[in-house]
This record gives structure tokens, C-alpha cells and sequence, in this order.
């Protein structure tokens, strides 16, 4: 929410000393986030005045239009004689009013004013357009056109209102009432200690049966309809200089009278309005849900299908606009501009201030990608009771404005409704805050902001109307303690129960990260939603589970509305934004959550907040969640190890990702078994598939290798790049949590080296397993060291696989013979189960 400080003054009678950053200071202390003070006009020096264009002559030969302009500025330019302009913007006339800047004037960005000779003329200044000046949009691209009646020589820096500061405020979800300038200005008047001037005061005359017809059919959508009819506006008026420019500074570009103070009063009072041509709504206005399948054309030109849960504005036609979020083209206010010398120009307009259901705008706006000014602020609360006061404001300012005559009838449909009141001790915020304010100022502070307090050591508080979010005694609690500020509150450490720490698993998970991060990968957190086009791109089967996904009903994007059942689409992803950004050497870890569908799905059902819930009803909700194993995915491109004057370096390979996995398999002291596999994004010819045996059953936890040339060119990844992904939880369940010291052995080791000759589809995993049973207990590690592959050698189909074992005994020095032995009887196992003979 942009606030101009200028605007904000008129409510709050602030000392003029005080600066944006002054109010910007308070307003933060008082819990509201305002990110930026803006300097508008910083800089900006004139002369800069009013001149009405006198001639105009085209110069030729050039290649875009230029224009040779004389301006009378009065006495403006010391001389009073017709200044003289080089100009290229055609949107202006002779007789025009327009703004010009002479010579020796700075404009905003540091851009100095000179006489200067160009396109064969000397240029004594410029005529300026909105862009220049700073001003924002004002919808015509061109040179800004003043009224006719607008002064020559007058100071266009003071007319334009050029110099002002603007708040930027970051407005919460539950302070609706803060995106406007009342709800600023009244927290701007609470801070200050300030009387407020509420701009919503008005005299409204009441309803009476002349007012346009209105049927509400959904109460619950609408619980409050006004109507105001104002006729005779004049096709020429024009929106004030005053109130376009307001409409810049807070952010909206103007674009026709009607519309200009519909927009003016929403920002001012927080009321969203609609102007309807009155001419063209034929019949009652009437409030309802949509029919399944209706048709609406929006505003901005969009044929939509409504849902049978759109609130919708009808006439007899049908819709003609998406309540609280845009109206219809068929209504459509038609400015000055319209048809022929303006004759189709909007006269008559029925004026709509209602208040709609904010869960219903929320919805209707998300399920048709239509945010609006209307709907932000429906979404997140809008004051009932100013809708009457925001209609009588719109009707004042079009018969001010524009001439028009506002009908006698007043209508309004009201659903009953009574106050909101909560019951709160008076000692409640001093045991929320830890700090003794008393009652005097709990009351004060809750009548600060618009409650009605009554009672003693328990007060019974009505909260206002433009508050929707003051529910429950902890909401007024926290009301009374950001107004005494946050900084006030005692810093006061907890004090933890002695013999709590970390859970074996919190301590796994700590030292998977730190020996990720000690292998050089880097940490990349990213959030759990997926869309489900990315299982293509990885290739996954049809029938892969990892397909099905828990859907979520309200997505931050709808183009990820499913929460992801791997690390990969995510890690993946931040490989690609940070090799498009010019980083080519990547290793990234990440370790979380993946939501696994359960065969039966339930409803979780609402716990109880007055009391701890009991462990049925734990575990009852829990029995409905989704799975969710942790699980922990490497992924690397580029070089693994740089070049330099050690050596030329290497690239990331899928032997890598192999590695990732075993480091992790060791700090769950698992032994982690890793032989040839085929899964979805994996190359098939470069996966390894990584088995843990748990519960004496052997289960597959993961893969790892290189990814297939496919997924690497769908997902637009670095060529060759490799990942990894397991299944942590089951990791830890195969594993012996107590830790284990490196045993030392006094004596010496044997090392035998064997090299075995298998058919080449044999996997390396199965010799070794071999071996290693063979071996008995004197093995004690056992290490492939090189594969040769040469069918002239070894004959076709043959690959050569050489092991160095190493053996040793706790309680001796091991003879040649015992170490020979535990070899040959590794060889002879290796040889029964996978064919394996002694090379040579």
C-alpha cells in the first residue's frame, strides 16, 4: 500500500517537521512494515511552469516526426516572449496548455535544462510528459495536456504536486484495514498520540423504497448491498489535476472521471466500489452464485466460465460482473472519448458499495487468475459499516466533479448481523507480554483502536467493524502490547529442561549434512511443491509410484499444486538457475520430506485447543496424513576437482554420486551395497542401484549414476550431470545407531591382489560379495582397483576385475600361508557363484 504523506496529513494533523522517515519509524515500532519512504520530486529543480503552445511548424527531412513549437510561459523566462521548443510528441495541439521546463532547470535523475541546437533549431527547454517529471502513468504516453483553464506561468512543481514523500507498506494478510488511507492514517494518529480526522464521517441518508431495485439471493456471499444513482454527469468533465495525481502516487493510473473516484474513494476509505453505465443494466441488480458453465466478458476483455461458486452481479441478462473482483464489459463506464463527439459517453451511473464474503472473493479471484485492487482488500477484510459512507463520498465527488444530480432513492440490503465481542481478563496482556500494564492501559490501548470496552478486572470488548481480525482474547492481547512496542518487552531466555537434547535422528541427519558439506556439496533448500508434468521430464514409467501425489486444494501456484514424492525436480532445478547464471561447477545437497499418498485416504478431524490432545486422537490425525520419509539427494555437473598447476582436474562423474551415497550409508553405519540398476531419469547403462539389507530383508533405498540424455535435455541441464537419491529413514533402520571406534590392530596386514576374468553383464558387486564371504573373518577390506577390458586377451564377452584384499588377524602376525589360504577359498567362492577364473 503506497500512502502519500501529503494525503495522509490531511486526516492526521502531524507537526511539520515531521518527515516520511519520522512517520516511517513510528508506524514500524507500532507493527506495521513499511519497506521504502519514496522521494518524489527529489532533485527536481525549476524553473518548470504552464505554457500554452502558440505554433507549430513540422520540419522535414528527418527520420521520425520533429516539431517546432513557440510556448507562451508570461513572464516565466525573464522576457516574456514566446519561448522557443523542439519537440517530437504529437498528442498536443496549438492553443493546448501543456508543462514546460527551461533552461537552467533540473529535472529528477539529475537531467540538466539547456538551450541546445538540434534538428537545425535551437531548443530554449522541453515540453514535458509524466514520464519525465516522475509522475507514474497517466495513460496517455505522450505529453501531459493540461485543462484549458490551468494558468500559463503558473509553477507546475506546486499545480502537479511533483515533491512528496510515499510510504510503502507491506500490509499483512489479517490488516486489511491498512490498505487505505483512513486505516494508515488511524494507526499513524495512534502512534502520534494524534486525534483522527475520519474521512468515513459523513451524513448518509437512509434507505428508502426510490432507490435502484437490488435482489440479494446469497446473504451469506453478501451481507450488505448499497445503490446510488447519480444522473447528468457531463460527457466533458474530466478528472481534477488533485485527484489524478493522488491516483499516481498511490499506484493507479487514471483513466476517466467515473472510474478515477471510484478508485479515489476505495483508496481513501478502503471500500472497493463499481460504477455501472445505467443506461446499459437492464433491470434489478441481483447478487447470486454463478450457474455452472455461465459465461462472463471482464473488463479487461477476457471471456471467463464461471464456477458454480463465483459470486456473481446479474441483471436481467445475466452476470455482469465477478463480484468483488471485476465488472463486465457489457456496463462498461464510457468516457469522453466514446463514439462520436462523445455521444455514447456515460451520463447516468448506478453506484455499487457492497461487502462480499472474503473467502469467496479469495477463491473466485485464484480460480481465475484475476487479482484486483477490489479483490486484495475483499480478501483480507473490508469495513461493513463503510460501504453507505464510501457510496454518499462517490456521489459527492461526481456531482462536484462532473455536474451530475444524485437521486433521492437510497438502497440498501443489510443481512442482520450484531457485533463481535470478546470476553478478556484485564491482566490477560501482562501474562501474554510478561510485563505489568494494568488496566487503565489495556483499556486506553484497546479503545485506541476502535473497541468498546466495558467491565473491571474482566472487560467485555466489542470490536469495531473494520477489524475482522480481532477474533479471540490472545488478538486483543497482542493489539495492547505492539502499541506499547515490541521493543519494550523483556528480553528473557527460555530455561530447557535438564537431559532434553537431540533425538538419534536429529544427530543423524546433522552429520549426513556435515559430511555432504566436508565432500564439498553445497546445501539447497527448496520448497516441497512439484508440478506433475516434471515426472515426464524425468521419464518415469506410467505405473511408477511415484506418480501418485498429494494434491493440494488451495496451491500457492497452480502450476505446482502437488507436494513432491522426490528431492530430484527441485535440486535439479536449482542446478539449472545456477549454471544459467554463469556458476558451471556444481554440487548440491538436499535433505527433506517427500509425501507419499496412503492407500486410504481420511479426513482428519478438528483437535481440541483448550486442553493437550490425548494420543488417540494424535494418532488418529496422523493416520490420515501422508507418508513422509525423509529422504537426502545429491546432484553435480561441471568440474568435481579444478584444474591448476596440481593437474589437470576432472569432471563430475556418476562413480561421484556413488560415493555421496556410501558417505551417507557410513554415517548411518550401514553397509551400503551398490550394484548395476535401471530407474526412470538414470542413464541405464551408468545407474547404480543402492541396497541396504534391513529387517534381514534386502531393500532398495535409492539410485545414483548419471541421468539420461533425455531427461538431461528436457529439464535444459548441464550434459553429463549426475545425481543421487535415498531413502534416509530406511537408511537409519538398517543401521546400528551406537557409534563405532576404528579398531587398531598391533599387527602387521597381508595384502593379496586377485584379478578374476567374468562375462562381462557379471556385476562387480556380486564378485566382490563373493570374495568377501570366501575371505571368512580374516578379510579386512577388500577394494576394486582396476577393470580391464580386451576381447583379444581375454577372449569375447570377458572383462578382467582386480581386487586388493587386505587381511589380518587381531590376536597374530598372519603366515603366507593363512593369507594364501582365505585367498584362494575367496577365488574358489567367487568362482562358483559368478564363473570367475584367475587371470592369467
Amino acid at each position: 500500500m503506497r500512502v502519500p504523506l501529503s494525503w495522509l496529513r490531511e486526516y492526521v494533523d502531524l507537526p511539520a517537521t515531521e518527515t516520511g522517515r519520522d512517520v516511517q519509524a513510528k508506524l514500524i515500532s507500532a507493527g506495521l512494515e513499511v519497506e521504502t519512504v519514496e522521494q518524489l520530486g527529489d532533485g527536481l529543480k525549476g524553473p518548470l511552469v504552464v505554457g500554452q503552445v502558440l505554433t507549430i511548424e513540422e520540419l522535414e527531412g528527418f527520420k521520425k516526426p520533429i516539431r517546432f513549437c513557440t510556448v507562451d510561459v508570461g513572464s516565466a523566462n525573464g522576457t516574456g516572449e514566446p519561448q522557443e521548443i523542439v519537440c517530437g510528441a504529437r498528442n498536443f495541439a496549438v492553443g493546448d496548455k501543456v508543462v514546460v521546463v527551461l533552461p537552467g532547470a533540473v529535472l529528477p535523475g539529475g537531467f540538466s535544462i539547456s538551450a541546445r541546437k538540434t534538428y537545425g533549431k535551437t531548443s530554449h527547454g522541453m515540453i514535458c510528459s509524466s514520464g519525465e517529471l516522475g509522475m507514474g502513468d497517466d495513460g496517455t504516453h505522450g505529453i501531459i495536456v493540461l485543462p484549458p483553464e490551468t494558468e500559463v506561468g503558473k509553477d507546475a512543481i506546486e499545480l502537479l504536486e511533483l515533491v512528496d514523500e510515499v510510504l510503502d507498506i507491506a500490509v499483512t494478510a489479517n490488516r486489511g484495514d491498512c490498505l487505505s488511507i483512513r486505516g494508515v492514517a488511524r494507526e499513524t494518529a495512534i502512534a502520534y498520540g494524534l486525534p483522527l480526522s475520519d474521512p468515513a464521517l459523513l451524513d448518509v441518508p437512509g434507505p428508502n423504497a426510490f432507490g435502484y431495485p437490488v435482489q440479494v439471493s446469497d446473504p451469506l456471499g453478501c451481507d450488505r448491498f448499497t445503490a446510488r444513482t447519480v444522473i447528468g454527469l457531463s460527457p466533458e468533465a474530466r478528472s481534477p489535476i488533485w485527484l489524478q495525481r493522488r491516483l499516481q502516487k498511490v499506484g493507479m493510473r487514471p483513466i476517466s472521471l467515473a472510474v478515477d473516484v471510484t478508485n479515489y474513494v476505495m483508496m481513501e476509505l478502503g471500500q472497493p466500489l463499481h460504477a455501472y453505465d445505467r443506461n446499459l443494466v437492464q433491470g434489478p441488480i441481483g447478487v447470486r452464485r454463478a450457474a455452472e458453465g455461465e459465461k462472463i466478458v471482464t473488463l479487461d476483455g477476457v471471456e471467463r466460465k464461471l464456477h458454480a461458486e463465483d459470486l456473481v452481479i446479474t441483471d436481467d441478462r445475466g452476470p455482469i460482473g465477478l463480484a468483488g473482483v471485476m465488472g463486465g464489459a457489457n456496463t462498461e463506464i464510457a468516457d469522453h472519448d466514446a463514439g462520436e463527439n462523445g455521444a455514447d459517453a456515460t451520463t447516468d451511473v448506478v453506484i455499487e458499495a457492497a461487502h462480499f464474503d472474503a473467502v469467496t472473493i479469495a477463491r473466485t479471484a485464484r480460480r481465475h487468475k484475476l487479482s484486483s485492487e477490489a479483490s486484495r482488500r475483499f480478501e483480507r477484510g473490508v469495513d461493513p459499516q463503510a460501504a453507505a459512507a464510501a457510496a454518499q463520498r462517490t456521489v459527492d465527488l461526481l456531482v462536484l466533479l462532473a455536474g451530475g444530480t444524485a437521486e433521492a432513492g437510497v438502497t440498501e440490503v443489510i443481512a442482520p448481523s450484531a457485533p463481535h465481542t470478546i470476553t478478556l481478563a484485564a491482566n490477560h496482556p501482562d501474562k501474554v507480554a510478561g510485563v505489568d500494564y494494568g488496566r487503565e492501559t489495556v483499556v486506553r490501548r484497546l479503545q485506541e483502536v476502535g473497541c468498546d470496552v466495558y467491565g473491571q478486572d474482566e472487560l467485555i470488548v466489542t470490536v469495531p467493524s473494520w477489524r475482522p481480525d480481532l477474533f479471540e482474547q490472545n488478538d486483543l492481547a497482542e493489539e495492547v502490547i505492539r502499541l506499547e512496542g515490541y521493543e519494550n518487552l523483556p528480553s528473557t531466555l527460555p530455561k530447557p529442561p535438564s537431559g532434553r537434547g537431540l533425538t538419534a535422528r536429529q544427530r543423524l541427519h546433522r552429520r549426513v549434512g556435515r559430511a555432504l558439506a566436508g565432500a564439498g556439496y553445497v546445501e539447497a533448500p527448496n520448497y516441497p511443491f512439484v508440478g506433475e508434468g516434471v515426472f515426464d521430464q524425468l521419464g518415469l514409467a506410467a505405473d511408477d509410484p511415484a506418480r501418485r501425489v498429494v494434491k493440494l486444494t488451495n496451491p500457492l501456484n497452480d502450476e505446482e499444486p502437488a507436494l513432491r514424492t522426490s528431492l530430484l525436480p527441485g535440486l535439479l532445478g536449482a542446478l539449472r538457475r545456477n549454471d544459467g547464471r554463469g556458476t558451471h561447477d556444481l554440487a548440491l545437497f538436499e535433505t527433506g520430506l517427500v509425501f507419499l499418498p496412503r492407500a486410504e485416504q481420511g479426513i482428519a478431524g478438528h483437535l481440541p485447543v483448550d486442553r493437550r490432545p490425548t494420543d488417540a486422537e494424535l494418532a488418529a490425525l496422523n493416520a490420515v496424513l501422508p507418508e513422509q520419509p525423509r529422504h537426502v539427494a545429491v546432484v553435480l555437473s561441471g568440474a568435481r576437482e579444478q584444474a591448476g598447476w596440481w593437474g589437470k582436474g576432472r569432471p563430475a562423474d556418476w562413480a561421484d554420486a556413488v560415493e555421496a551415497g556410501r558417505a551417507v550409508a557410513r554415517e548411518a553405519g550401514v553397509e551400503l551395497t551398490v550394484r548395476s540398476g535401471q530407474y526412470g531419469p538414470w542413464h541405464p547403462g551408468r545407474c547404480a542401484e543402492l541396497v541396504v539389507v534391513a529387517d534381514g530383508t534386502e531393500r532398495v533405498v535409492g539410485h545414483a549414476g548419471e541421468l539420461h540424455p533425455r531427461v538431461v535435455k528436457a529439464l535444459g541441464l548441464p550434459a553429463r550431470t549426475c545425481a543421487m537419491e535415498l531413502d534416509l529413514d530406511t537408511v537409519e533402520r538398517a543401521g546400528d545407531g551406537t557409534p563405532q571406534a576404528p579398531h587398531i590392530s598391533t599387527f602387521p596386514v597381508a595384502t593379496q591382489d586377485v584379478a578374476l576374468v567374468v562375462d562381462k553383464p557379471v556385476p562387480a558387486a556380486e564378485v566382490e560379495a563373493a570374495l568377501r564371504e570366501g575371505a571368512g573373518e580374516l578379510l579386512e577390506a577388500i577394494r576394486l582397483f582396476d577393470v580391464y577390458v580386451n576381447d583379444e586377451q581375454l577372449g569375447d564377452g570377458k572383462k578382467s576385475l582386480a581386487y586388493a584384499l587386505r587381511f589380518r588377524a587381531s590376536d597374530r602376525t598372519l603366515t603366507v600361508d593363512e593369507a594364501s589360504a582365505a585367498r584362494d577359498a575367496a577365488v574358489a567362492l567367487a568362482g562358483e557363484r559368478t564363473g570367475a577364473v584367475l587371470r592369467g
